[in-house]
């Protein structure tokens, strides 16, 4: 944590508990990918820790992802790679000479990741805005 508090001296745009998600997602993503626990083949790419990150968001938020991350300063993907950044800038991890912050531009809008899949089906012919349809009425009988 005392790494974390360095950080946020120089840097107080994201909350601690951001960089803590940050950590475990990666740590999930590594067991997700069957990667060893130690070692040079641990290493994730940005496309597959952002994949980790919103399947950890879900899990352990759910319909509420968004809120949570958006209370934390987390809005974009691009949010996710200055975190990791931040971290690997600070020691807490390694990165190769491929990775760059650029990996996570654009990984994924946070609306279609944390809030599209809460809500419900639209039904087939049902208009775009309000659900309902340009059907007649039926008449009563």
């Amino acid at each position: 944590m005392d790494r974390i508090d360095d950080i946020l001296r120089d840097d107080s745009r994201y909350a601690p508990d951001a960089y803590v998600f940050v950590r475990q997602a990666l740590d999930l993503t590594v067991k997700m990918l069957n990667k060893p626990a130690k070692g040079p083949h641990r290493h994730v790419s940005g496309r597959e820790l952002l994949e980790g990150f919103r399947r950890h968001a879900l899990h352990e938020f759910g319909p509420m992802a968004r809120t949570v991350l958006r209370s934390w300063g987390v809005t974009s993907t691009a949010d996710v790679g200055e975190i990791v950044f931040h971290l690997v800038e600070s020691g807490v991890l390694g990165k190769t000479d491929n990775d760059s912050k650029h990996d996570f531009t654009d990984g994924y809008d946070f609306d279609d990741a944390f809030v599209s899949p809460y809500l419900p089906a639209q039904e087939p012919g049902a208009a775009a805005e309000g659900g309902y349809s340009h059907a007649r009425p039926r008449r009563s009988r």
